[in-house]
């Protein structure tokens, strides 16, 4: 257990460093929902972000205004059709008609002109919108500060309790940012519909506002008043239903998304793992987990569908009584008093009913809200999660100690590894521990030790992607290093794009890209040096284990680091392929610091029966020891 000295002072150099650093991240700014909301609009692309605005704004306001001439229009001809019998001045077919006519002009002309147009802005700016956060969440996640990895790690406080990583990264930056995005401008629409409504529709109200019997001292504000009273009464308590539906919805989206996500990551872990599962014919253990994964679904669901269906209900009774009674009801006096003719009666009660429909839109839209939250909420504790690992340090001091120092030395001294410790999340004791290790140019170390004694571990570690221990690591200053790892996943790019990385394709012509798959052994593939794979397959389906090896090696044989980490490197090949592996190497990169660890150390020297490897580190109950390569064949032969 951490003393209590060492949690303040972790807590103080946090405070400190993120007080001293600033914004590290290019989602800095997105940790809050308003942060969030605003970050495009105050970014590099604000001129494309307020431009578009600009252009929705202006054709709300057109369409509140054209809401106010449908009402008077709708008024009139209600009035034209009541009086086509009049018996002292009936309206004409043609007055009728001409009428009729206006008001399907002021409809299309709003609809399409105005609603339509506006929703061609409305959703470009929500796919700008879009890139523009895909973008920045991508260039977060794919520094150079291997942000991904670092979001992957799960640890185990010394209390047992898991602290995973954000689930679903994939389904945050895509699917949470897409409905956020598209829910926020529906909102931001639906506010501006409201505020420009009360302006266009309140002031065409208080315009043909009539006096009420028993309302004298309001004079003729007396109907207009009534109007604002019935909407301001009704559309706030309705509203406040709707908030406390709406808080079980976004609760329960929350739940539907982690439960959809759970799903579908435990679909994809299977996918990766399918060899295995069909090898211990584990499927029916497979089928037990999917179901479970699934039960949550299905029964967050059902709770789903419930609050929605009543939640409908609730909208479909606001929706009668609004139009139909509340917006009726004001003007009911004054027409009952013959102070005002069916016309004006009709028109105050549409333009009653569209100030309702718009104040109530926050009714209408409140599942959405309830999304909105909860995909805003996603992407925020994304970006936290990504700002926290921006310092590693504080990160994994959350779930064991991390004192690990990384710095560069004179390259004539290689490699140094000082005082090392590596500890798993929780623990107090180091499981691997080496005093100094020094890997000099052109040495060439071999990592042997049993099963999980740590020998990949400590690879990790020197590279800085080891989660806790202690410990100095001062690598060659202006040396390459390249890290080859046992499992090879190759992206979805070109071959050459693969040999070259992680370098542009563009720095090296074709030859010797192709010279290096030669001396690699993969010389067949050279005429495809500029294709992504073959009939519809990427390379990393294409290729076999062993060629994915030599894949790698093409790529050392390129870069010609000056530092280089094999782990189980040449697993996948035949003792002639490795001892040709380690030969180009030796042949073409000479200087190069080489440390590999192997399992099987029968192929370490040449054809001619020369070392490879000119030392030995030895793990051993839990200490990492380097020997002369002389030595350890004097104690393994013993």
């Amino acid at each position: 257990m951490r003393s209590p000295a060492r949690q303040i002072g972790l807590l103080i150099k946090g405070a400190l460093g993120r007080h001293a650093r600033g914004p590290t991240s290019p989602v800095f700014s997105m940790r809050s929902f308003w942060g969030l909301m605003s970050a495009y609009w105050l970014s590099e692309s604000w001129r494309e972000a307020w431009g578009l605005t600009f252009a929705i704004l202006v054709l709300t306001a057109l369409s509140a205004q054209a809401s106010v001439w449908f009402a008077v229009t709708s008024g009139e001809l209600i009035n034209r059709i009541a009086y086509f019998h009049h018996p002292t001045a009936p309206t004409t077919p043609t007055a009728l008609l001409t009428t009729a006519a206006t008001l399907a002009a002021i409809a299309v002309m709003r609809d399409v002109c105005f609603t339509a147009v506006r929703h061609f802005f409305s959703t470009t700016l929500h796919r700008k919108w879009r890139e523009w956060l895909d973008r920045r969440f991508n260039e977060a996640l794919l520094d150079t500060n291997h942000t991904h990895f670092h979001l992957q790690q799960m640890g185990s406080e010394a209390s047992g309790s898991a602290v995973p990583a954000p689930d679903n990264v994939d389904q945050r930056v895509q699917e949470s940012i897409k409905g956020m995005t598209g829910g926020a401008i529906g909102l931001a629409m639906g506010i501006a519909g409201v505020v420009l409504s009360l302006g266009f529709v309140g002031s065409k109200l208080i315009e043909m506002s009539s006096d009420v019997r028993g309302l004298e001292f309001l004079g003729s504000y007396g109907s207009a008043c009534l109007a604002f009273l019935a909407v301001a009464i009704y559309v706030p308590l309705n509203t406040i239903i709707a908030a406390k539906l709406g808080g079980v919805l976004q609760r329960l989206s929350v739940r539907m998304q982690w439960a959809e996500g759970s799903y579908r990551a435990e679909l994809n872990t299977l996918l990766h793992r399918s060899l295995h599962v069909a090898v211990l014919h584990g499927e029916r253990a497979q089928k037990v987990i999917n179901k479970r994964r699934y039960f949550d679904i299905d029964q967050t669901w059902a709770s789903l569908n419930r609050v929605t269906a009543g939640y409908m209900g609730f909208e479909l009774v606001h929706n009668f009584l609004g139009s139909r009674i509340v917006a009726y009801a004001p003007g009911l006096l004054p027409y009952m008093d013959n102070k005002v003719s069916l016309q004006h009666y009709v028109t105050g009660a549409e333009l009653a009913t569209a100030l309702i429909n718009e104040c109530s839109w926050f009714i209408h839209v409140m599942p959405d809200i309830a999304t909105l939250r909860a995909n805003a909420r996603r992407i925020t504790d994304l970006a936290k999660a990504i700002e926290t690992v921006q310092r590693p340090e504080e990160f994994y001091a959350q779930t064991g100690l991390y004192e690990f120092q990384y710095t560069k030395q004179d390259p004539a001294l290689g490699l140094t590894v000082d005082g090392i410790g590596l500890l798993h999340a929780g623990a107090d004791l180091p499981f691997l521990t080496a005093d100094r290790l020094q890997f000099l140019p052109g040495e060439w170390t071999l990592v042997v030790g049993d099963s999980g004694s740590g020998k990949t571990s400590l690879i990790k570690a020197i590279n800085g992607l080891w989660a806790h221990g202690r410990g100095m690591v001062a690598m060659p200053r202006h040396v390459r290093g390249l890290y080859a790892a046992q499992d090879v996943k190759l992206q979805a790019v070109s071959l050459k794009d693969l040999v070259c990385l992680p370098d542009s394709s563009d720095d090296y012509p074709d030859t010797r890209v192709a010279a290096a798959l030669h001396k690699a052994g993969l010389g067949e593939f050279i005429e495809d040096l500029s294709k992504d794979g073959r009939n519809g397959q990427s390379w990393d389906l294409l290729l076999s284990g062993g060629q994915k090896q030599k894949l790698v090696l093409a790529r050392i044989l390129l870069l010609r680091p000056g530092l280089l980490f094999l782990d189980e490197a040449t697993s996948a090949l035949d003792i002639e392929a490795v001892h040709a592996f380690h030969q180009a190497i030796k042949d073409h990169c000479p200087d190069a610091t080489v440390i590999a660890v192997m399992h099987d150390v029968s192929p370490i020297r040449s054809a001619s029966g020369v070392d490879f490897f000119d030392s030995v580190l030895i793990i051993e109950k839990g200490i990492a020891e380097k020997i002369p390569i002389t030595a350890w064949r004097q104690t393994v032969e013993s």
